[in-house]
């Protein structure tokens, strides 16, 4: 078969054939009376081996190693190539991410792009000053998108970086609730740390439904700071977890005041008071933990609330009985 007919039945051009040819990969295995290449069946096959382990990324050097030399070890080319890939591919997905940030920003210029990318790029700097410069700046950039500075906030261990995150995220508007959700639900409790924190900072319905949802967090730390925050919003669900801070001793003093002004609200009074005398009956609640439920208690109104600071004035433990007589003595003077 000549070269012509070789080209049209491979797919591969008569120029690369020739080049094949050059470098001793193919070469056709005889001549036609007039001196044209006469290629055979076994080199149109070896032609199409050729062309497979191009398809692999392999180069044509390690192509003609691969069909011709009886002892190599295709394992550690194959690694290597799996690693260049692995490599080339993260490349590749840092430039998408890269052009769909930009694009969400919605450039209307070159001017916007060239500020899009200089932001993007210094949010991604290995220095946290150039980092947080970054992260405050964006706040007047409308070139930031919000899922832009979400990511960096998540990724960012640095705790000034991130509170000026925090703060963009807050102040630059879009839906930055949103592009936290996933933060949420990462695998890493410093990742949702960092996010609760975030939405903290976030007002809104759709915020305080992800504060909701954190209060099942399996880590103590993320669900108390979400609860803190439902507290201050009003919300009643965060009632249980902040009776744990509390009776954990983590957050506590924040934790009664947030059931504190739970409490304000007459309907929620008995709910708060009931939570705290709840812990206190049971079995566990050694003197540290009713020092603490005590003093929750001092703030919260009502009947069922002055009633166990009734009978904790006759605690066993004097610190106990101290305070509970003397919060009793207050409400007396109201």
């Amino acid at each position: 078969m000549r070269i012509g007919e070789v080209a049209r039945r491979s797919g591969v051009s008569a120029r690369m054939l020739r080049h094949y040819e050059s470098l001793g990969l193919v070469r056709p295995s005889g001549r036609t009376g007039g001196g044209y290449r006469e290629y055979s069946d076994e080199d149109i096959r070896r032609i199409f081996h050729v062309e497979s382990l191009r398809s692999l990324g392999l180069s044509l050097r390690d192509v003609g190693r691969a069909l011709d030399d009886p002892s190599f070890e295709p394992s550690a080319l194959v690694g290597d190539l799996v690693r260049r890939t692995a490599e080339r591919v993260a490349a590749e997905t840092e430039l998408l991410t890269l052009l769909r940030r930009i694009a969400a920003s919605g450039p209307t210029g070159w001017d916007d792009v060239l500020r899009s990318v200089a932001l993007l790029r210094a949010l991604g700097s290995g220095s946290a000053g150039t980092r947080q410069s970054a992260a405050l700046s964006s706040a007047d950039e409308a070139s930031v998108p919000v899922e832009a500075l979400a990511q960096a906030l998540l990724d960012e261990a640095d705790p000034h970086v991130a509170g000026a995150l925090r703060w963009a995220l807050a102040h630059g508007g879009g839906d930055a609730a949103a592009a936290l959700a996933r933060g949420l639900g990462s695998p890493d409790a410093e990742v949702r740390g960092r996010a609760v924190r975030a939405v903290v900072e976030i007002p809104g319905a759709e915020a305080t439904a992800l504060l909701r949802a954190a209060l099942a967090d399996p880590d103590r730390t993320v669900r108390g700071r979400a609860a803190l925050a439902l507290g201050a919003r009003g919300a009643a669900e965060a009632v249980p977890v902040l009776v744990e801070l509390v009776v954990e001793g983590v957050l506590d003093v924040d934790a009664a005041d947030a059931l504190s002004a739970l409490a304000a609200d007459p309907a929620l009074a008995e709910r708060v008071a009931a939570a705290l005398v709840g812990r206190l009956a049971e079995d566990t609640a050694g003197p540290s933990v009713r020092r603490r439920l005590t003093q929750a208690l001092a703030d919260v109104p009502g009947p069922t609330a002055s009633r166990a600071l009734a009978r904790l004035s006759g605690d066993g433990d004097r610190a106990v009985a101290l305070t509970a007589a003397y919060v009793l003595r207050l409400r007396k003077t109201r």
